[in-house]
């Protein structure tokens, strides 16, 4: 792959990783209590437009010691 494509993707994929924590983050402090030592389970599901793609992450993120 060329250099344009794998500097795209990187910053691409970096806007995502930054964003997504910001609103985590925000949505935890929102809850407050109520998250507070839970575990939630959590799915990312990436598609491009114009490309027959989906990719789908899960896992589990464990909410701000109380």
């Amino acid at each position: 792959m060329d250099s344009d494509f794998n500097m795209s993707m990187r910053k691409f994929l970096k806007q995502v990783g930054v964003t997504s924590q910001q609103a985590i983050e925000e949505a935890m402090r929102d809850a407050g209590s109520a998250a507070a030592g839970k575990t939630f389970d959590a799915k990312v599901v990436l598609t491009i437009d114009g490309l027959d793609m989906q990719h789908v992450v899960t896992g589990k993120i464990k909410g701000p010691a109380a």
